[in-house]
């Protein structure tokens, strides 16, 4: 099981870059499509403080913000552990 789930709706540009990038690094994801789920939408706004906007990001079920914090982790190396070895 994915240890990072993705907060995304069908129509967000930033969710599909944070879903590219999170593939080019060999991360496996979880989606979770708050727009086609209200159960989700709940289970992310409880997980995010209430964060409104997506993707919003969990890393073993603790939230660590969007986008930018995830390029930010990346840069300081800390996804490094959630990599896989490409098959």
């Amino acid at each position: 099981m994915p240890r990072v789930k993705v907060y995304s709706t069908g129509v967000c540009p930033i969710c599909e870059k944070t879903k590219s990038l999170l593939t080019k690094w060999n991360i496996r994801y979880e989606e979770a499509r708050i727009d086609l789920d209200r159960d989700l939408l709940k289970e992310m706004l409880e997980i995010s403080n209430h964060a409104r906007m997506v993707p919003q990001i969990a890393i073993d079920g603790k939230w660590i913000g969007g986008f930018t914090e995830l390029t930010e982790m990346h840069m300081e190396d800390e996804l490094d552990h959630l990599m896989e070895d490409p098959e």
